[in-house]
């Protein structure tokens, strides 16, 4: 592992001095920092915001084909969920390794929980959720399902919901008693689900299907109504496409009261109105989505595509809900994210070995970092936001 080149901690353990009178050692936060994965080599790079700089990287993580990360409440460790199973607590601010373990076969992501005080992975091998001490590591509870876990999902109360892609049901987990999870089981929510999302609010727990078109959406204030499907059949009487990558529901985009999702398999993006969840729009892009994300102030809609059009990444116009302009970054692009006030925007170019930076206005680039591979961009505002 290699520590950061400047680590605060350091210099205060260190109780570094300059000449006879002490030197206040260099301090700083955690609020522009954030991680880049590395998904080739298995590593992370630490990064902040403020100035566009890579302060350093934390190697020994395993398999980052897949990777996804949370945060603590304080910001300062990254939870990384690797394809392999392992569980890797980060130090943000001494660049180490302060846990890890290898909690299952093969895993597909994870969240923590409200208090901060518990993490939960979603397991394809053997299946199940896994639920640890955010601050030791050690288990905590063991759910199985007798299915792969997808959709993973922190949701108000310390309780986790999450979508069970062989049965297709979703599973709401309260961990009030960590040594107890109480599961409520809802079956028959459509074929395959693949991913979920809880809306910015906390109120709804939606899961993508992949075996039909459509959404199931569980209202987490009336669980006991059940599970009602929206978005039903929007593709009926149309050929499907070969799906590259499936869409990533955690970063579709919720703005001027709509939500603009992906379209499985087409080459759309869906507009609904959240006041009755039914299709008001459609908008045609470049290709097929994989990430729709809003700028933090909701005027901006930001889209990249599988292949073979992932080198291209589109802004639709809230207003106007048409696409205003197109970048071309270079192929591979896997992921965006954006500064905390949507000043700009971070993209991985994983062909190029680069991040690059834009200006969310002027659309021009402002800064290139070097980057092997990298994928998942995470920045630590996502610690205090619901669902990331």
């Amino acid at each position: 592992m290699k520590r950061l080149a400047v680590s605060a901690l350091a210099a205060l353990l260190l109780g570094a001095c300059a000449g006879p009178e002490p030197r206040v050692p260099e301090l700083r936060g955690t609020g522009d920092l954030g991680v880049v994965v590395e998904r080739a080599s298995g590593r992370v790079a630490l990064v902040e915001h403020s100035h566009d700089t890579v302060l350093g990287r934390v190697e020994g993580l395993g398999d980052l084909s897949h990777a996804a990360i949370v945060f603590s409440r304080d910001e300062r460790y990254a939870y990384v969920f690797g394809r392999d199973g392992g569980l890797t607590k980060v130090d943000l601010l001494t660049g180490t390794i302060a846990g890890r373990i290898v909690q299952a076969g093969n895993s597909i992501g994870g969240a923590i929980s409200e208090d901060g005080r518990l993490v939960a992975v979603a397991n394809y091998e053997p299946g199940g959720v896994r639920v640890f001490d955010a601050g030791t590591l050690a288990p905590v509870a063991d759910i199985p399902t007798g299915s792969k876990v997808v959709g993973l999902e922190d949701a108000p109360g310390n309780r986790f919901a999450f979508s069970l892609y062989d049965s297709g049901e979703i599973w709401l987990a309260d961990l009030g008693d960590p040594a107890s999870p109480r599961i409520t089981r809802f079956a028959g929510i459509g074929r395959q689900p693949y991913d979920a999302l809880v809306t910015p609010d906390g109120r709804y727990y939606i899961a993508g299907l992949f075996g039909e078109d459509g959404l199931a959406m569980l209202d987490l204030w009336n669980p006991e109504a059940g599970v009602r499907r929206v978005l039903q059949g929007y593709g009926r009487g149309e050929a499907a496409l070969p799906v590259y990558k499936m869409p990533h529901l955690e970063g579709w985009a919720v703005a001027d009261g709509r939500a603009f999702i992906p379209a499985v398999g087409r080459h759309e993006v869906l507009v609904v109105d959240l006041a009755t969840w039914t299709e008001v729009g459609r908008i045609p892009v470049h290709g097929q989505p994989v990430f729709v994300m809003a700028r933090p102030d909701g005027r901006q809609v930001w889209v990249n595509f599988a292949l073979p059009d992932n080198g291209v990444v589109q802004v639709i116009d809230v207003r106007s809900q048409a696409v205003v302009h197109r970048l071309d970054p270079g192929p591979g692009v896997l992921h965006l994210e954006f500064t905390p006030r949507g000043e700009r925007v971070w993209l991985s170019v994983r062909d190029a070995d680069q991040v690059q930076v834009y200006d969310t206005r002027t659309f021009e680039r402002v800064s290139t970092l070097p980057a092997e591979k990298p994928s998942g961009i995470f920045f630590t505002t996502r610690a205090h936001r619901i669902g990331l």
